[in-house]
Order: C-alpha cells, then sequence, then structure tokens
C-alpha cells in the first residue's frame, strides 16, 4: 500500500513555484538570503538553507552583476602618434 507525497515534499513544491516568481522579479539577480527574505515576508516559515537547497535541486542561481571598469584614459600627458595615414576618425 502506497501513501501519497509527504507534508513535506509538496510544501517544498509550493515554495519552489513562489521562488521562481520571486526569483523572475528580481531579474534573477536573488541569491537565497533575499529570496528567504522576500519568502517570510509574504509569510512562509523557511530558512536560508531550505531556501538554498530548494533553489539548488532546481537549478536556480543568481546572475551576478559586474562591476563598470573604464578601460580606456584618454586624459593622458603621453605623445599621440603621428596621423601617418592620414585617417579622418569620427569624434
Amino acid at each position: 500500500m502506497k501513501s501519497g507525497p509527504s507534508k513535506l515534499w509538496t510544501e517544498n513544491e509550493q515554495l519552489l513555484v513562489t521562488i521562481k516568481e520571486v526569483f523572475e522579479a528580481s531579474y534573477q539577480s536573488y541569491g537565497s538570503p533575499r529570496i528567504t527574505e522576500e519568502l517570510q515576508t509574504l509569510g512562509f516559515v523557511v530558512s536560508r538553507q531550505r531556501t538554498a537547497r530548494i533553489m539548488k535541486a532546481a537549478g536556480i542561481r543568481a546572475k551576478r552583476k559586474r562591476k563598470f571598469v573604464a578601460t580606456t584614459d584618454s586624459r593622458h600627458g603621453y605623445p599621440v602618434a603621428p596621423n601617418v595615414l592620414n585617417r579622418e576618425f569620427l569624434r
């Protein structure tokens, strides 16, 4: 005789649906701490570890935003090479 799915399993399935909604609403930038905070404001009793475990099982990972780094320094005092080919670049 088989019983149905466990209570914890069904709760995790409901949590996963809500986690996906919060994750998409954050433009896929929230990790488990922020998602846990959102779930708790929505009334769920959940820990960060449980949220992280569910996210990992579902393959949900936050996208990291890279810091902008300026790679060109146009305000330098170095000599500029002469325009030997007489090319006219747009400025």
